[in-house]
């Protein structure tokens, strides 16, 4: 019996294919936007795949996470492990979706969740949409995320498949997009990112009053579906307001949430009503007028809430193991490089324009 002859022109279309898969690929490699030189938060959901070592603790949250804590900070002064898997406006539901992701590839002790987010109770903005999940390893976790966050003008297949949502960025291409087609920059310390200049706060508008002050029934449903998460992988979950006075956090807002903490036993901090307790002091520890803290202010918060995890959470003290000391031996090295880079623009330029 002969055996089954092909049509000829099946391997030159099978090749044809092949090369046209591989520019594509190239193509969108070189249309995502790189986030290295400017909105450089972009850039640190994808930072966290990096990591060789595990976490014992993992915030979650939008800037008021990775511009407010200091891992660098916990692990020099407790010897806690730590990861922040923040990005600019994340929200509740991206938030759960990265805590989700998270839990696929290590099992931390406990989470930290800031609530700032729950004042959304709806997808918000394309932009930052795709600057939470355009870095997320294709997952079930990843899917869940775009599913949660799209707005009406989005659409699933331009996230799985981001050329058709970046095609039109070829007026836009600079050498930079070139550079960092496949390797970029680190740009953050475990997920924190660092500014060391000082703005004060000089005030701020008058808070809306609102027509309803609850928050959202979206929201809460994934806040719930975050303590059942935790719950279900031996996960201690700790809610915080990070002490950024704007946007403004409503005394309403606020006792939702301590009754939501008492009603399932999670630890809850507000950190704008303990920042006398802290020591910080919103003339020199904030770098933007009050928004965000800067790196003295982000080091002070980190010591003070290191102090009660490490008094009250079963966490070790990863300073003198071998697996851990070489490793961050070389992230405390760059830490350090970076903050005398900063003061060093600083003192040349009057401004921070690097970073």
């Amino acid at each position: 019996m002969k055996a089954k002859k092909f049509p000829k022109w099946i391997a030159p279309v099978a090749l044809f294919l092949a090369v046209m898969l591989v520019i594509l690929f190239f193509l969108q490699k070189l249309l995502m936007p790189k986030y290295m030189s400017d909105i450089v938060e972009g850039a640190l959901t994808e930072e966290y795949y990096q990591e060789t070592t595990d976490h014992d603790v993992v915030f979650v949250g939008d800037c008021e996470v990775y511009e407010n804590f200091s891992p660098i900070e916990l692990y020099r002064d407790y010897g806690i492990t730590s990861y922040i898997r923040g990005s600019a406006q994340q929200l509740v539901w991206q938030s759960y979706y990265m805590l989700e992701d998270t839990l696929r590839y290590e099992t931390p002790k406990v989470a930290v969740f800031n609530v700032l987010a729950l004042k959304y109770d709806e997808p918000q903005s394309e932009a930052y949409n795709r600057m939470t999940i355009d870095g997320m390893k294709l997952s079930g976790s990843k899917l869940g995320a775009i599913e949660a966050s799209m707005t009406e003008e989005e659409n699933l297949l331009d996230y799985l498949f981001p050329i058709l949502r970046y095609h039109s960025r070829w007026s836009d291409l600079s050498w930079e997009d070139v550079k960092y087609m496949f390797h970029k920059d680190k740009i953050s310390h475990n997920g924190y990112y660092m500014r060391v200049d000082v703005r004060p706060v000089d005030g701020f508008p008058e808070p809306d009053i609102l027509a309803d002050y609850t928050l959202g029934s979206n929201a809460m449903k994934y806040l719930d579906m975050m303590r059942k998460l935790c719950e279900e992988n031996g996960v201690e979950l700790v809610l915080v307001k990070s002490p950024s006075l704007y946007p403004h956090w409503y005394e309403e807002w606020d006792e939702q949430i301590v009754d939501y903490a008492q009603k399932y036993g999670l630890d809850y901090f507000n950190y704008e009503k303990l920042a006398d307790d802290i020591g910080i002091d919103y003339n020199t520890d904030t770098y933007d007028a009050g928004l965000h803290l800067n790196l003295d202010g982000a080091e002070k918060l980190s010591k003070y809430f290191g102090a009660y995890l490490k008094e009250n959470y079963d966490l070790e003290d990863h300073r003198e193991d071998p697996e851990y000391a070489q490793v961050y031996q070389e992230k405390i090295r760059f830490y350090e490089d970076m903050k005398e880079a900063q003061y060093k623009e600083l003192e040349e330029y009057g401004e921070i324009v690097s970073y």
